[in-house]
């Protein structure tokens, strides 16, 4: 090799070195999604999640092992998806040793416990931000070097889950795999919106059932975000969108039956752990579509949905309820569009959608079990 192509070599290692991905231990300063300004030093080694779902997005950085740098996690995981856990538990067994912690919210988390496993930073999910801020923990957590960053997949996720990314991404020093992500995310989302704003179609009426059947009262549901919002990209008009102020809240069986929904979405999930034999649907991971299904049309039977139009014409579904708290949404959105919209988007495949997110970006196989309808045979 001549001088020449060395000298290419070296110079393009220098550069690969000093763009974009912080050198090891380099202090930077990083705008949480509430625009605060927290110094870290990137990328980071040891990371306490403050919710077990964080790992929704941290296994789609750091995809060959995704628990190489959590030294603490929520223990909300195992109850609130259990058969996630299950597979990452299959695939790293270690994981039933990593130390856990309550909530912030519900008062439990233990800042000592914390502050012991000397993490670079603590991941915080934004709908913990009032507790935390009471408890004083970012104070306490300041004085011993220990920083706390918000990301939000939660509370506006249409808004703040590219700006989380980004976050996650430079935390990591997984910038290009951020953008990669973010990328993917967009296109899937456009595939939708393309279509939509080109045909310009009727917009049904949606009613969104946030975790149908968990409890026996009706209905908790969404404002203008979260599953709200994503209704409204997928083609719909959700119901609840002038009746609930913030992301979340409840309309009662009477604004149901009185707004008279085309068609019906309930979350739902494997909640055995909080609701045992509960009314719920249990769609997620490798579920029973077929068990599903039937606790789906069970949920049709309760007043709130008596002579209502999407349950007469068997326009109801359901569909997996932690999209509502990761970055996967734009597959919901894909799903939601078909069963809105079931002859413009009859090539749109959600379910390849979902399988090529796993391929590309997570460190588990895919399984089906996401979605159900009672269109479904």
């Amino acid at each position: 090799m001549g001088m020449f192509g060395k000298a290419t070599l070296v110079a393009a290692a220098f550069c690969a070195l000093f763009s974009g991905t912080a050198l090891a231990g380099e202090k930077v300063v990083i705008k949480d999604v509430t625009g605060r300004d927290v110094e870290v030093s990137v990328p980071v080694e040891h990371v306490i999640l403050g919710e077990g779902r964080q790992i929704y997005f941290v296994a789609a950085l750091d995809r060959d092992a995704p628990f190489k740098r959590v030294v603490g996690w929520r223990d909300d995981l195992a109850k609130a998806d259990p058969e996630s856990y299950a597979a990452y538990l299959a695939k790293y067994p270690e994981i039933a040793k990593l130390p856990t912690f309550g909530g912030m919210k519900d008062g439990t988390f233990d800042i000592e416990q914390a502050v012991s496993l000397k993490p670079d930073v603590v991941i915080m999910n934004l709908d913990a931000k009032t507790a935390t801020e009471e408890a004083g923990y970012i104070e306490k957590l300041g004085k011993v070097g220990i920083p706390l960053v918000y990301i939000d997949f939660r509370e506006k996720p249409m808004e703040n889950t590219e700006a989380s990314m980004r976050v996650m991404g430079k935390l990591l020093g997984e910038e290009a795999k951020a953008e990669d992500f973010i990328k993917f995310r967009a296109d899937s989302i456009a595939k939708v919106t393309d279509v939509l704003a080109k045909q310009n179609p009727a917009r049904p009426v949606v009613f969104v059932e946030r975790a149908g059947g968990y409890s026996d009262d009706c209905c908790m549901s969404f404002g203008n975000e979260n599953f709200g919002k994503m209704v409204e990209i997928a083609g719909g008009t959700n119901m609840a969108k002038d009746i609930i102020p913030g992301t979340f809240g409840t309309v009662n069986p009477e604004q149901v039956i009185a707004s008279n929904p085309d068609q019906i979405i309930v979350t739902g999930g494997n909640w055995e752990g909080y609701v045992p034999g509960g009314d719920w649907v249990g769609v997620g991971y490798g579920a029973d579509l077929t068990e599903a299904h039937r606790k789906l049309e069970n949920l049709t039977k309760r007043p709130a949905f008596t002579g209502v139009k999407a349950v007469m014409d068997g326009n109801v579904h359901a569909i997996w309820h932690q999209f509502y708290n990761n970055p996967y949404q734009f597959v919901a959105i894909q799903e939601m569009a078909k069963w809105l919209h079931p002859d413009l988007f009859k090539d749109l495949d959600p379910e390849a959608t979902f399988k090529e997110l796993h391929a590309r970006f997570l460190p588990l196989d895919y399984k089906p079990g996401y979605f159900v309808s009672l269109k479904d045979q």
